[in-house]
């Protein structure tokens, strides 16, 4: 046999003496093709009960913490925007769950609403009566909430998924009606004419929630109204006549409300000017004249001043009142235009007269009503689909936005039309259909937010909603704390909450109005409780199938009309603390009192769900549903662009369950910081793979050096550990305590970043690679060995814990490995780490520096090719006197820390390493190089006594 081959042999041989790490748990994750299998162990059988139920068994007695589901619209196919949202809150769960908590979920659907009516719509055309509208919504919405429970699921999420909550259902519907009626009795609720924010599209009014902002294109208009009495406005200027026609000019950017207008208002205290012209006189703000006159291609002459409370009662003829077809009737242009004094008009821009069209500006509604116009007398032609009616002179039957160029040559044909040119700019659209929306005067019913009179109302609130809202948002906790900003601002600005809608699937508003005077009916109380009662059992059907007369009786049903409007979808989901937290599920809810612990959502939802659950909680309870606040932002691209399928940047959920598994997704959310917009695509999910495969790659590690460990045979005392192995476990309870800060103010992010710091730098890069020598060559039950695994030990049962919430698939899977036996991590705390020695962080954190620097010096003889493995070198050290006691502490273990053969210290004024290769043999079992390395075997006399069992040596070496 040749030597190489005898080597080769021995080599072998040696190999079979080593105690090398083995464990089943695999290197590959396989997520996409494993992770449906833990799904199914979680959700158990009928005879075990699910993981869920189970967990809340074990849990029954403990504090509890309850995150209250917001509800997605049970419509349509999840994206990676639902995966991000309650992935935040499965995490926060499990997290408070391992905290020592009775992290109680169950997850809900908003099931009534536009979104569910206009898929309805799609599918079966808009001519459905009521009652099909409503059995096919229900059904609708039952089939998309299957499809999305499924995949809700697949993303390993826990909760109460055999009884989540659904607005829709009967004991819901009727407990929302309860809650109604306890807000009309705290004297919110009242009904008025006033422009609402209107949604052609929707064929119904808005709620301030539902509104968001895009650019549009309008077409600017300077538009002159001609003065009734000339003589009149000469006066109000002090002169004694006018040099021809005069005319007041207002700019607008909604041509379509021209046909509308019914007054002009001027601001009491600004000047304004006669300014004379070849097209007449004309009235304009003093401080807007020049601007005007250029927009307009004329020159002027100022012929007189005055404040604007000499405007006061004078008219103008509407800009169409001598146009050949100006019509008859209410809508006939042959009217005259008062001016009303409004402190919101201004000389910022435009003429500084603006023209007031009551029906579609909530200034110009309150400036008229406030002049004495009744509500009787506002002309309204746009019908809610968005055309004028059809009796409307010139533009009758004519969509608005397709009127506009129409009404524009109108004016221009009549000589009233100065100037015009287009315009880019900030409008409202409706949230759900991004079409431009308007203000639309129609009788709805509001919450009011300030001080005025409400229907029936019994025990008054002592403060104004906004005042109770305001206070609220003080005691509450936001993450981040910016929210709280945001909020305030919309609390403190936003008008009365309209809170009816027209249309057919919701929960009804069970009003009878009387047919002249308008007047509810006198027992609208009892017959919200009769409705209440009628719906608990049927549903909202039970309630629209009931005529006049079965709820009135004979006598009164001829006077009365039954309402068809419903409440607003936000308030089926704004309500939910009172129907689910009190009613469904009232085990949710906190014996202090019926506040969730934390709302979680988009930042989307400071207008939206926060905002509409603060203010019914505000009115019927004083105070918010909510202990905390969190919002996270949305999933975009890299480049920042919102995820859409229109751009095509999104990533699909579906694909991404089959590309990567959920767990990848997981780790993604956990590593992106929630508080600002959350990008992906292919090259940062590749990054979060690289990190999930670090974490993975430690944690088989840590249990293949572990699987034939003990923990209660085994198991070395903390104090009779070696120093390195108490550093690591001091070093893991630190870094415990700093996860479990986090996890306790909602912060994953810095923990996954730490935690692959933890992995890769401390173990990794550092104690895994100095515990090598001795967990592989030293004797597998001796002391040496015992010490590094019961460290390994530690820090595995506390790492798997850490992970849990986030990588739950991986956790769950390692469990059995080192946990007990068939039951889930998910029963378990925070692991109780042996208490630490603060004193060694600092110590072994110099140590680490100093390493730092040798291992540079090594680094560059393997770059020069003078050696391979480091420990092929060997290393002299210079330190310092403080230095030098540390180094001089670890003995005869200097070189395993440096991980070469041999390590030299001596005093110095500076710390300096200097590296030259071994001239000695190498051991074949455990490759130091060393002089005692035994000619005839190949390996040192330290493997020589580890493999006869003779362990003295090993034994008295101060391992550190």
């Amino acid at each position: 046999m040749s030597n190489d081959s005898k080597q080769a042999s021995q080599a072998k041989s040696y190999r079979d003496t080593l105690n090398l790490p083995d464990t089943p748990f695999p290197m590959r994750g396989e997520l996409p093709k494993r992770e449906p299998g833990w799904i199914a162990s979680w959700e158990g059988s009928e005879k075990s009960g699910g993981l869920y139920q189970r967990l809340r068994a074990a849990r029954c007695g403990h504090p509890k913490f309850v995150l209250h589901d917001g509800p997605p619209y049970a419509n349509g196919q999840l994206h990676m925007g639902h995966a991000v949202n309650k992935i935040l809150k499965d995490m926060i769960n499990k997290a408070r769950m391992l905290d020592g908590f009775d992290a109680q979920y169950v997850p809900g659907w908003d099931c009534h609403g536009l979104p569910i009516e206009n898929a309805v719509e799609k599918k079966f055309g808009r001519k459905l009566g009521r009652d099909e509208m409503q059995a096919q919504s229900r059904a609708y919405a039952t089939a998309q909430i299957a499809q999305q429970k499924q995949d809700f699921k697949r993303l390993g999420v826990l909760g109460d998924w055999d009884n989540p909550y659904l607005t829709m259902n009967f004991g819901n519907e009727a407990d929302e009606l309860r809650a109604f009626k306890r807000v009309i009795e705290r004297g919110f609720v009242y009904r008025g004419l006033k422009p609402v924010y209107w949604c052609f599209d929707c064929a119904s009014s808005l709620a301030e929630f539902e509104i968001e902002y895009q650019d549009k294109q309008s077409g600017t208009l300077d538009v002159a109204f001609e003065a009734d009495n000339p003589q009149a406005l000469a006066a109000a200027f002090g002169l004694g006549s006018l040099p021809g026609s005069a005319y007041a000019v207002i700019w607008t950017t909604t041509a379509w409300t021209l046909p509308a207008n019914q007054a002009l208002n001027a601001n009491p205290d600004l000047e304004y000017a006669l300014v004379s012209t070849p097209r007449g006189v004309l009235l304009l703000g003093r401080k807007l004249v020049e601007q005007a006159l250029e927009r307009y291609g004329l020159k002027g002459d100022i012929i007189a001043t005055a404040k604007g409370q000499a405007l006061a009662g004078l008219a103008f003829r509407h800009p169409l009142h001598d146009a050949a077809d100006a019509g008859s009737g209410p809508y006939s242009y042959r009217r005259l235009s008062p001016v009303y004094l409004a402190d919101y008009v201004s000389d910022s821009d435009g003429t500084g007269i603006v023209h007031s069209a009551p029906a579609y500006g909530v200034d110009d509604y309150q400036s008229c009503m406030a002049h004495g116009m009744r509500t009787d007398d506002i002309l309204n032609p746009v019908q809610p689909h968005g055309s004028y009616a059809d009796e409307l002179p010139l533009f009758g039957g004519l969509n608005i936005w397709k009127a506009c160029p129409v009404i524009v040559e109108a004016l221009n044909q009549a000589g009233r039309l100065l100037a015009s040119s287009p315009l880019q700019h900030s409008y409202p659209h409706c949230w759900r259909h991004k079409t431009p929306v308007i203000y639309r005067a129609a009788a709805q019913w509001f919450i009011r937010m300030d001080e005025g009179e409400g229907v029936f109302t019994k025990d008054k609130a002592p403060k104004t909603l906004r005042q109770l809202a305001l206070e609220a948002i003080d005691h509450t906790s936001f993450y981040p704390e910016n929210g709280r900003a945001r909020l305030r601002d919309m609390i403190a600005g936003r008008p009365d909450w309209v809170i009816s809608r027209q249309r057919a699937w919701g929960v009804p508003i069970p009003f009878f109005l009387h047919k002249e005077t308008g007047e509810l009916h006198p027992r609208t109380m009892q017959i919200i409780d009769q409705a209440a009662d009628m719906i608990e059992k049927g549903g909202v059907e039970a309630w629209s199938r009931a005529s006049a007369e079965d709820i009135l009786g004979p006598q009164d049903a001829p006077h009365y009309v039954k309402s068809t409007d419903i409440l607003e979808v936000w308030f089926d989901s704004g309500s939910t603390f009172w129907h689910v937290l009190r009613g469904s599920h009232q085990a949710l809810a906190h014996d202090s009192g019926p506040e969730a612990d934390l709302y979680l959502e988009g930042h989307d939802q400071h207008r939206g769900w926060f905002h509409s659950s603060l203010l019914l909680s505000c009115a019927i309870h004083g105070r918010a549903p909510y202990r905390g606040l969190l919002t996270h932002g949305f999933t975009v691209d890299s480049q920042g662009r919102k995820m859409s399928k229109s751009l095509g940047n999104g990533i699909d959920l579906q694909q991404a369950f089959k590309k990567w598994g959920a767990e990848i997704i997981r780790l993604w959310v956990a590593a992106s910081d929630y508080s600002g917009d959350i990008a992906g695509d292919d090259k940062i999910m590749a990054r979060v793979i690289d990190g999930y495969r670090r974490i993975r790659n430690t944690l088989r590690f840590l249990l293949a050096n572990v699987s034939d460990f003990d923990a209660e045979k085994d198991a070395v005392p903390f104090e009779q550990l070696t120093e390195i192995d108490r550093w690591a476990l001091t070093r893991a309870a630190a870094l415990q305590a700093e996860f479990i800060q986090h996890f306790r103010v909602y912060e994953f992010h810095p923990v996954v970043a730490k935690l692959q710091l933890f992995c890769s730098e401390d173990l990794g890069g550092f104690y895994l690679d100095i515990l090598k020598d001795r967990l592989y060559t030293t004797a597998a039950t001796g002391h040496a060995r015992r010490s590094a695994q019961t460290a390994l030990w530690h820090i595995t049962q506390a790492m798997l814990r850490w992970m849990a919430p986030f990588l739950s698939f991986t956790a769950e899977e390692a469990w059995p490995f080192i946990g007990k036996t068939g039951q889930s991590i998910f029963f378990e705390t925070f692991h109780n780490l042996p208490a630490g020695d603060d004193a060694l962080l600092a110590k072994w954190q110099r140590l680490r520096e100093i390493r730092d620097v040798a291992n540079k010096e090594i680094e560059s003889l393997r770059e020069a090719g003078q050696i391979g493995a480091s420990l092929q070198a060997e290393i002299a050290v210079t330190a310092t006197p403080e230095d030098h006691a540390l180094l001089a502490s670890l003995g005869a273990e200097l070189p395993f820390v440096f991980i070469t053969s041999k390590a030299q210290l001596q005093p110095g004024s500076a710390l300096g390493v200097q590296v030259r290769p071994s001239a000695h043999a190498k051991c074949e079992r455990c490759w130091h190089y060393g002089p005692e390395v035994s000619p005839t075997q190949a390996i040192c006399q330290r493997c020589a006594g580890n493999i006869s069992g003779e362990s003295a040596r090993q034994e008295q070496r101060a391992f550190v």
